[in-house]
């Protein structure tokens, strides 16, 4: 049950304290070309359909099959070449989601399957790099949380192929339930979860009114974590996702007879790294070896943690 699972993942509270925040994020992405020149088109990203791609994920074992996620959200490759590297580090992708409010997922293990997508660059159907999940205050054990009690969470992929080399990140953002319920999208929760997102990336002081939200609609603020500053402009744009439940995984929870699973819209995030930190006091130590032997063990132990 849920409240059992948080109740051990308390009693391990003592001995993962120990973890540095580094453990939790992963060596740069190996596909990101520090200093290459890439072609970036005024959008900040290649539409994928142009290279036979989708707006839609590719999600395994649905019924029907072929149902997908929309890729709803999307850092623009014109944003801040430290925002595009996927680290934590030095202002990274993952320092800036520290700032939002997602971490990577609980002690840094996958729940629930992989999805595809193909974003037209030339690399064809590929998994998700990787889940953030929303930390509940919490950047160290907050995405345990998620996993148990459900959330705003985010699957991305990097449009980095030969055939359309932008370097744009793509997201799919959505608000699942408790995994009780096997962690199903809420209703309306790929429009909620992405406008829930934006509202945070972008320091809102009430909710994006996602039923206001419209093709040119912006949104624009200031966020921090570990010493650097981002200011990120957020515009809405249509006529890249459907307006539709078509195809859409989850659409008997997310969609009814007057609302749509999807209404068409992606965020494209414009972000900037306005201030760095000015001393070494935000400076991440280096993960030590006995972390690794904590992780693995750990490993073993989530799995059958969370099905208890």
């Amino acid at each position: 049950m849920p409240t059992m699972s948080l109740f051990f993942l308390a009693l391990c509270t003592p001995a993962l304290a120990i973890l540095d925040y580094d453990i939790r994020a992963p060596a740069p992405n190996p596909l990101w070309r520090r200093g290459s020149s890439r072609n970036i088109p005024p959008a900040g990203f290649y539409d994928p359909r142009n290279g036979n791609g989708s707006w839609l994920t590719s999600v395994p074992d649905t019924f029907p099959a072929g149902l997908g996620e929309p890729l709803n959200a999307i850092i623009s490759a014109s944003s801040d070449p430290l925002v595009l590297v996927d680290q934590q580090t030095d202002g990274g992708m993952r320092n800036y989601f520290y700032a939002v409010g997602f971490g990577s997922e609980c002690l840094g293990q996958h729940d629930g399957s992989n999805q595809g997508a193909n974003l037209g660059d030339g690399n064809g159907l590929q998994n998700q790099t990787a889940v953030l999940r929303w930390d509940y205050g919490d950047p160290v054990f907050g995405t345990c949380t998620e996993t148990v009690e459900g959330g705003n969470h985010i699957r991305y992929w990097t449009q980095n192929g030969k055939e359309a080399d932008s370097g744009a990140i793509f997201l799919a953002v959505s608000y699942e339930e408790p995994v009780a319920d096997d962690h199903d999208i809420i209703f309306d929760g790929y429009n909620l979860g992405r406008d829930w997102m934006v509202g945070n990336a972008t320091n809102q002081s009430s909710l994006v009114p996602t039923t206001q939200v419209t093709n040119g609609s912006t949104f624009s603020g200031q966020i921090s974590y570990g010493g650097y500053t981002y200011q990120t402009d957020v515009t809405y744009l249509s006529g890249l996702l459907p307006n539709t439940s078509i195809g859409v995984n989850h659409n008997l929870t997310v969609s009814s007879n007057t609302t749509n699973a999807l209404d068409g819209l992606v965020a494209v995030l414009n972000i900037k790294v306005v201030s760095k930190p000015t001393s070494s006091a935000f400076a991440l130590s280096p993960t030590r070896p006995w972390h690794l032997l904590l992780s693995a063990l750990l490993s073993i132990a989530l799995p059958v943690i969370l099905s208890l």
